[in-house]
């Protein structure tokens, strides 16, 4: 079985095709720097570069795969959470692609092919427990099955991908901020700042990064004479080891958190024997060895996609696609995209086990 797979929920427009042997066809990722200039992604100019290279996209991917369209026998696209500008090109381009071919769609929740992305590449079997960390989300879930998720914690403010961006922000290191901040930190030393592990006494498996966010902006207030960020003086070393302290406080307040998840895991699933960590901010290499030295003592695998896979991309919607098309899970072309999608809300229900093709 052949599945293309489509990603445009932010500012990465994206494609690729994977088979069921777990191979990886074809792929093609156009990341939009138009934002840089903003720090930050704007939603109107996300849609229309969507719009303007979603084609190109396609061609390219069918064309490192040394296939044609005609020969896929699924078409996924993330349909929902992101930037519903966005998520309705890439929603609209798979619809017109299943129509046009008559090949089944599959709506696929984007945390979903985060979730399900480490199987395309590990060997992680069901169940498993699963750090979710991005710019937008950040949760602890046991991931059971296809469309089968249990959150046992959730950020009550910012996600963590979200404090990196803005804690590098305040910094002026440009965005995104995630990677920016990993390479200040290697030069860093990260005992210098003494900053705060937030709910460390609420006996549940909750994060929160907006405490931590406000205790850097205090330090680099410190450095001005007026209390001013703006104004704040910094040398190298000192926004080195502002980076260092913030990324060690925020990765020791996500390994905190997990040794909770880690007691409820074993508990209702003694089975599970995995702890997968992917999102883009799975990509920083100082959190991926500090989680795979917990698993490590933990007894459990440890697993990660590869780091080109955490950030969005079209191969994770594409597994994701394949993992519901082997289960007969398609959906109408009535589906609506979706702005918000919870990961553990009952996904809607496919077709029925032969698929609705258009």
């Amino acid at each position: 079985m052949i599945v293309l797979g489509i990603e445009s929920s932010c500012d990465e427009t994206a494609a690729a095709i994977v088979n069921d042997k777990r191979e990886i066809l074809g792929e093609c990722v156009l990341t939009q720097l138009e934002h840089k200039t903003y720090g930050g992604v704007v939603p109107e100019i996300a849609a229309r570069a969507h719009l303007d290279h979603i084609e190109d996209i396609l061609e390219e991917t069918f064309k490192n795969a040394g296939i044609k369209p005609q020969d896929i026998d699924a078409v996924a696209a993330a349909s929902g959470p992101g930037l519903i500008g966005g998520v309705v090109i890439g929603v609209m381009a798979a619809k017109s692609l299943s129509l046009a071919l008559g090949k089944p769609f599959i709506a696929i929740n984007h945390l979903e092919g985060h979730a399900l992305a480490a199987r395309l590449t590990s060997d992680v079997e069901y169940p498993y427990l699963l750090l979710l960390v991005s710019g937008g989300h950040c949760q602890i879930l046991v991931v059971k099955n296809v469309g089968e998720f249990e959150r046992l914690g959730t950020t009550i403010d910012d996600a963590a991908g979200e404090a990196f961006d803005k804690v590098a922000k305040m910094l002026n290191l440009g965005y995104p901020g995630g990677p920016m901040i990993e390479k200040m930190a290697d030069l860093g030393d990260e005992n210098r700042f003494v900053l705060p592990r937030p709910l460390q006494s609420s006996g549940d498996c909750n994060l929160s990064f907006s405490g931590l966010k406000t205790a850097v902006r205090k330090i680099i207030e410190s450095y001005s004479t007026d209390g001013n960020i703006e104004h704040a003086i910094l040398r190298k070393q000192d926004v080195a080891d502002i980076c260092a302290s913030f990324q060690k406080a925020a990765t020791e307040h996500l390994l905190y958190k997990l040794k909770k998840a880690i007691v409820l895991f074993r508990t209702k699933y003694p089975q599970g024997k995995d702890l997968v960590v992917s999102g883009g901010v799975a990509s920083n290499s100082y959190l991926r060895e500090k989680l795979k030295q917990l698993a490590e003592t933990e007894g459990l695998f440890f697993s990660a996609p590869p780091i080109k896979f955490c950030t969005d991309n079209g191969v994770m919607i594409a597994w994701a696609g394949m993992e519901r098309a082997l289960k007969g899970m398609y959906n109408n072309l009535d589906f609506k995209p979706r702005p918000r999608w919870p990961l553990d809300e009952n996904a809607p229900k496919a077709a029925g086990a032969g698929g609705v093709k258009a």
